[in-house]
């Protein structure tokens, strides 16, 4: 466990080092911590409750960023909607990097047949238009749930790129000494892959975990914003910035859209700085290696 310990304390010591990769490390973490946080004592049935008498009402004491077009409170419809984005994200940057990682190492470490064929089958599913699949599943399906929306997403979009870095990582790390040794002693493969192989591959995975993180969370925006991400009536954020389509909101009404898409903007740009100073202690390791 050494050599994964070490790579911990450089990533930790880069980011540290990169005062924008930290500001924006401790600022995605404040934003996270908030936003769950305010969301667990937020009654989500009143806050859905429509109130034609303050529609659409700018900012003021009552109602610190406004009310939409249901008189619903903006700031509240912020956190939820933030709190949904950030689900999908999590769920699916995790499932995406368990399934891209558990797929490359196998290809990458057996090789020969085993590669040949998971490759051919990784190269059908990136010709699948994901899009596409998700507005039929969208549109076919109207009783879907948050979490079909997520498995939808990892299972087209988030493992592909995760399972080509792994798989080429695993290639190389497959033809080093100490998995010859590791052979040679008769311990199983199994072992080598998860107790050797893997933990060599760690700055790699982290680093790319942490950019797809941000390629999710914009996906999932992306898709809600036209119409075909979360069921109708979860708060997305995608949802939120959806209000900008007409001249009017985005001139007069500034309120009902540019929170949501600052928050965009801003853990993006936080996901980005931290992911940039990550994939420095990959290349470090990858030179070295």
């Amino acid at each position: 466990m050494a050599p994964t310990t070490s790579v911990w304390k450089l990533m930790w010591r880069e980011v540290c080092r990169d005062k924008l990769a930290f500001v924006g490390l401790v600022l995605f973490v404040a934003i996270v911590l908030t936003v769950y946080i305010w969301a667990l004592v937020i009654d989500e049935s009143a806050a859905a409750v429509v109130n034609i008498r303050m529609r659409q009402q700018p900012p003021s004491a009552s109602h610190i960023l406004g009310t939409d077009s249901a008189g619903r409170d903006m700031l509240t419809q912020l956190v939820l909607s933030a709190r949904n984005s950030f689900n999908i994200a999590f769920i699916v940057t995790i499932g995406g990097a368990v399934i891209g990682i558990l797929f490359g190492l196998i290809a990458g470490f057996y090789g020969k047949h085993v590669d040949n064929i998971l490759m051919r089958l990784l190269d059908f599913i990136g010709m699948v238009p994901g899009i596409m699949l998700i507005i039929v599943f969208v549109a076919t399906i109207p009783n879907y749930t948050v979490f079909a929306f997520a498995l939808m997403m990892i299972l087209i979009f988030s493992w592909q790129d995760t399972a080509r870095i792994i798989r080429v990582k695993a290639l190389q790390q497959r033809g080093l000494d100490y998995v010859s040794a590791s052979k040679t002693l008769g311990t199983p493969n199994p072992v080598i892959v998860f107790r050797e192989v893997l933990p060599n591959l760690v700055s790699i995975i982290v680093s790319n975990v942490t950019i797809s993180m941000a390629a999710n969370m914009g996906v999932e925006t992306g898709l809600t914003f036209l119409g075909f991400g979360l069921p109708f009536g979860s708060p997305s954020l995608g949802r939120l910035v959806h209000y900008a389509r007409t001249p009017t909101n985005m001139l007069e009404r500034p309120w009902l859209w540019l929170p949501a898409a600052l928050l965009i903007i801003i853990m993006m740009l936080c996901i980005n700085f931290v992911g940039q100073a990550l994939n420095r202690v990959a290349d470090a390791k990858k030179r070295r290696g």
